[in-house]
């Protein structure tokens, strides 16, 4: 079998079913994660001078926070998909409620939302990266799951 089939044919032994290609895209989802958002993040919370409003430290604690557990990412993709499931889901929402009204408005671009817009446009590869089928398994429908979430067996 060729290189490039073995990625897209799921992996039963190493990744509970998953495409090796998904935990390829999720190590370098959580890499990207922890080198620019945490980064980025971490220095503007170091660098901090003076009181903080507290709506824009509650983000930058946030920021801070999901990307640096994202570096678990990188040994154990699949358990920490629910921080990757995080993203997407916040990025999404922010782009709905805050960039489309502005880009239908045509007000977007030059605006103070238009640098995090351009950031959040990855979102598709994040998107593109979870293993969509594995998380419906095993998030969703898992009498596992369910059973750890209320304490008794199904």
């Amino acid at each position: 079998m060729s290189v490039i089939s073995n990625l897209f044919t799921p992996d039963y032994e190493r990744h509970e079913g998953v495409r090796p290609i998904n935990i390829y895209l999720l190590r370098l989802m959580y890499f990207l994660m922890a080198a620019f958002v945490a980064t980025d993040a971490w220095m503007t919370i170091i660098n901090h001078e003076g009181p903080w409003d507290r709506f824009r430290a509650i983000a930058f604690c946030v920021w801070a926070a999901y990307p640096t557990l994202a570096v678990l990412g990188l040994i154990h993709p699949l358990r920490m998909l629910p921080i990757m499931m995080f993203t997407i889901f916040y990025k999404s929402i922010w782009l709905l409620i805050v960039a489309l009204p502005l880009w239908q408005a045509n007000a977007l671009w030059g605006s103070p939302a238009e640098p995090m817009t351009k950031a959040f446009l990855w979102l598709p590869l994040a998107i593109v990266a979870v293993p969509w089928g594995y998380v419906f398994q095993n998030y969703v429908m898992s009498s596992k799951y369910g059973a750890r979430v209320t304490g008794r067996q199904r």
